[in-house]
């Protein structure tokens, strides 16, 4: 028995879509969709990271707030943050405020700035599983919160000095950005999930 469940609109979906106005869009639209590009990649690390212990909806609903203040997660120009601007992070309440988390986002894209264009986007993207080998998840049971190629990643970024990317926050990413498809089997969202296209090459 399937735990998808019917919206406003009489179609199904994952049922944490449903559990606020805010999420119906990012499912339908976002989640499980193919993300390519060094700093796309770069802006869901980060926002996955700010997330650990919290929950998805209180990042979504600062999304734009951490664009503001990130300089919209490009890789080359959060490199350049300084202590000023990390203090200028503490004080700003459009995003979530944790030091730890802010120094992390500033050191790794100065660990980012020294691979080359697309070298993240290509990392990332190796660990997608084959998706013939991943039935779809009639329950919320079905659905993992750790995998080993949510592991292996995460212990792969590790090694190249990324932090903040435990395998749950390495597992949301690969679910956020489209490198499993966990929507559930009747959600609407899963039928047009596009398939994965070739990695961006960011300059």
């Amino acid at each position: 028995m399937s735990d998808a469940l019917k919206g406003p609109d009489g179609a199904l979906r994952c049922p944490w879509a449903l559990s606020t106005e805010d999420y119906v869009a990012y499912h339908d639209e976002e989640w499980g969709r193919p993300v390519h590009g060094d700093d796309e990649l770069y802006e869901r690390l980060c926002l996955e990271a700010f997330q650990s212990g919290l929950s998805w909806i209180t990042i979504l609903r600062r999304r734009e707030g951490f664009r503001t203040a990130f300089a919209g997660f490009k890789i080359s120009e959060v490199a350049t943050f300084t202590d000023a601007d990390k203090e200028r992070l503490l004080a700003d309440p459009g995003i979530i405020r944790n030091r730890a988390k802010i120094e992390a986002t500033v050191a790794n894209a100065r660990v980012l700035t020294e691979w080359a264009p697309g070298e993240l986007d290509e990392l990332i993207w190796s660990f997608a599983p084959d998706p013939t080998t991943r039935p779809a998840p009639k329950a919320l049971a079905d659905v993992a919160a750790v995998t080993d190629e949510s592991t292996a990643l995460s212990k792969a970024l590790k090694k190249q000095g990324i932090r903040f990317v435990g395998p749950t926050t390495a597992y949301a990413l690969m679910q956020a950005c489209g490198l499993v498809n966990d929507h559930l089997r009747d959600c609407v969202a899963r039928a047009h999930r596009p398939a994965p296209s070739e990695p961006a090459r960011s300059s």
